[in-house]
């Protein structure tokens, strides 16, 4: 009888961006990236694209991934252009049933959603038309196999701990194919608590790892006075409305007129 292989043995898929910065809700996609990859140790395949923001980029972002005004000006297309295509590349694979690792989540997807209703009118939920996008996130799969190991859990950090080469950091496509042999790696590592799942049930295990993650963040933060509060939610922050309710189909804001 043949024994099925583990899912980080399979084709797997890896996405990432490149932004004008860290806040999620008003923050522009500059560049992102969709690796592809069979099994491996085969050779990887990449989907990139080049937006212009319709934004300014500031000087700190510039200083991270090194995307001038001038070349997503000269070379980038139009964000509401890039956005759409980035989605259907995702829904694609989610319709294919291969999961797609994103390292921290609620950051890229929820940033995407973000540049989705702006610049479409509509949601990462619409776009994958009722397809589940299966995603393993690095960071919370490391966080749960070795929850009390010290120190930061960086994409650069989790690659120097896992022995997986990132060449280039802070280019999509180069973070995106580094997330992915970083899962890989975590997968083979960790096989016994990790393997045995599918995709699915990750899907599932890491909504609920994440909350507690992200409560015993918060509680650290209350302790020591910060007065940060931390989203629970994973691998999408839902969209809130003027009132600060989620916006969800038959929601009627408040604030209205």
């Amino acid at each position: 009888m043949q024994q099925l292989r583990a899912w980080y043995d399979g084709p797997l898929a890896s996405f990432d961006t490149e932004t004008t910065g860290v806040d999620v809700e008003s923050d522009r996609i500059v560049s992102a990236a969709l690796v592809l990859q069979s099994a491996p140790g085969a050779e990887p395949r990449a989907a990139t694209w080049l937006a212009d923001p319709g934004v300014p980029i500031p000087e700190q972002a510039r200083a991270v991934h090194g995307i001038s005004d001038e070349r997503v000006r000269s070379h980038g297309r139009p964000a509401r252009t890039v956005v759409a295509e980035v989605a259907r590349a995702l829904a694609e694979q989610a319709r294919a049933g291969v999961p797609v690792v994103v390292m921290n989540a609620p950051y890229d997807l929820t940033l995407l959603d973000r540049e989705l209703r702006r610049h479409r009118a509509g949601s990462l939920a619409e776009s994958l038309a009722g397809a589940e996008l299966l995603v393993l996130d690095p960071r919370v799969l490391d966080k749960y196999v070795d929850r009390y190991r010290r120190g930061r859990r960086t994409l650069t950090d989790l690659c120097l701990h896992y022995g997986v080469r990132l060449e280039g950091a802070h280019d999509a496509a180069a973070d995106a194919t580094a997330a992915m042999d970083l899962v890989r790696a975590i997968g083979a590592r960790y096989t016994e608590r990790l393997g045995t799942l599918t995709p699915a049930e990750l899907q599932l295990r890491q909504t609920v790892w994440h909350a507690a993650q992200a409560q015993g963040l918060q509680r650290w933060f209350d302790r020591s006075g910060t007065p940060e509060r931390v989203d629970l939610s994973w691998p999408l922050r839902p969209a809130r409305c003027g009132c600060g309710e989620r916006l969800e189909p038959g929601h009627r804001c408040e604030l209205a007129a």
